[in-house]
């Protein structure tokens, strides 16, 4: 809408609150702008560039003709290459986004999202810093597409890019939320598209075997280890330590129960010994420390259970399962060395628990439901690993009989 900005007009039906956000555009002075919120809010910017904006002040606190001035000032201040609010008298221009990070949103974060806060924060910080001493107002759409642009024309992924705008998108909603922004500029920025059935990694047999042969080989040589030190330890008269009856450490139970449960590391490593139910066969994983939020329970096979048993009889009365902090990141290296192994996380455990089952003809929902994804679509990543179904439909169709009829004979 175009009108002169009045007094008269914020008087009228035509600059009040509706259902959606909306612009008025002055028609005296070009770039000059009232922008009315749902929440009733309405507030003078001005329009310095495509998709950039300064806000001069809200109604209330500046009569239309007062904002038109100021607003004249920024855009001179443009021109000029000076700060837009340069000589602005009042001028508030909001919280820095690290202000609001550190004073707002982190706090709101570790309340409301405790399990992925750190990790949250620590992106928006790492990919945006050169924005953290600037007014939340400063980032823009425009901005934002410039940023994107760069990442990706620089060899970033696109997946990697839509974690960093995610981040940042959660942070302004928030300030909008909370009437610290009016607006997320992030919900007009065109997201980065991603491949949702990419190539999974996970073991084959030859791989597997390997994998298995070198953790009972770890573990052989780790109790080796601790026999003979104990045996040097006692000829001085020292008390002995824990013999180790079933595994080297941590590792091998580890390893045992995620790939026959599909658990992600952080759900693993939350797991206490009273989520583990070894008469029913089932392990609860909470949704506190599940990343949809979910409690979901996941069952045990044979192997899983004697790898939870095996480990309580070595560990003894512990809270947690495994109680300490780890990454499996130096151990977890070497294992995949001495079993020849390459290009394999520890996240690639749980694709080898999915994709086993898909293998296996398991329906692709009951795949989703032991993963704890939200929706299907992060699943069928594994589809393509089914039993063929798709040539199975296809080869049952036949040729109707007219139609054989009329082949010319050979």
């Amino acid at each position: 809408m175009r009108a002169i900005i009045s007094a008269s007009l914020l008087k009228s039906k035509h600059a009040q609150a509706t259902a959606k956000p909306y612009d008025i555009r002055d028609t005296r002075l070009p770039g000059f702008i009232l922008r009315v919120q749902p929440s009733g809010v309405r507030s003078y910017n001005v329009e310095t560039g495509r998709g950039k904006r300064v806000s001069v002040g809200k109604v209330g606190e500046y009569t239309p003709d007062e904002a038109r001035d100021r607003a004249q000032r920024v855009i001179g201040n443009v021109a000029h290459d000076r700060p837009p609010l340069e000589g602005l008298e009042g001028t508030d221009a909001g919280p820095t986004l690290g202000e609001f990070i550190t004073a707002t949103y982190e706090p709101w974060q570790k309340a409301n999202r405790p399990r992925g806060a750190t990790y949250t924060i620590e992106v928006i910080r790492r990919y945006f810093k050169p924005w953290l001493a600037e007014p939340l107002s400063a980032i823009t759409v425009a901005r934002v597409e410039a940023w994107k642009t760069e990442k990706l024309s620089g060899g970033l992924k696109p997946a990697t890019v839509l974690r960093g705008l995610a981040s940042l998108s959660g942070c302004l909603s928030h300030a909008v939320r909370i009437g610290a922004l009016e607006d997320n500029p992030l919900r007009k920025v065109v997201k980065p598209k991603l491949d949702r059935s990419p190539k999974v990694r996970y073991l084959d047999e030859a791989e597997e075997a390997r994998l298995r042969a070198a953790l009972a080989e770890r573990d052989q040589r780790m109790r080796k280890a601790r026999r003979s030190a104990n045996t040097w330890r006692r000829a001085r008269r020292q008390d002995p330590l824990p013999t180790l009856k079933h595994f080297g450490d941590h590792l091998t139970p580890a390893v045992l129960i995620s790939i026959n449960t599909g658990l992600r590391r952080g759900e693993l490593l939350a797991l206490k010994w009273e989520d583990v139910d070894a008469k029913g066969k089932l392990v609860t994983v909470h949704g506190s420390g599940a990343k949809s939020g979910q409690t979901r329970h996941v069952p045990l096979n044979s192997e899983a259970l004697a790898a939870f048993k095996r480990w309580q009889q070595q560990t003894g009365d512990a809270e947690r399962v495994f109680p300490f902090e780890t990454t499996f990141k130096s151990a977890w290296a070497e294992l995949l060395a001495r079993a020849k192994i390459e290009r394999f996380r520890w996240h690639d455990l749980r694709h080898h628990f999915a994709s086993r089952l898909a293998q296996a003809g398991v329906p692709l929902n009951t795949v989703r439901e032991l993963l704890g994804h939200g929706s299907l679509a992060m699943t069928l990543r594994y589809a393509h690993l089914a039993p063929d179904q798709r040539r199975a439909a296809v080869d049952a169709l036949t040729v109707p009989k007219a139609a054989a009829s009329a082949r010319p004979s050979a």
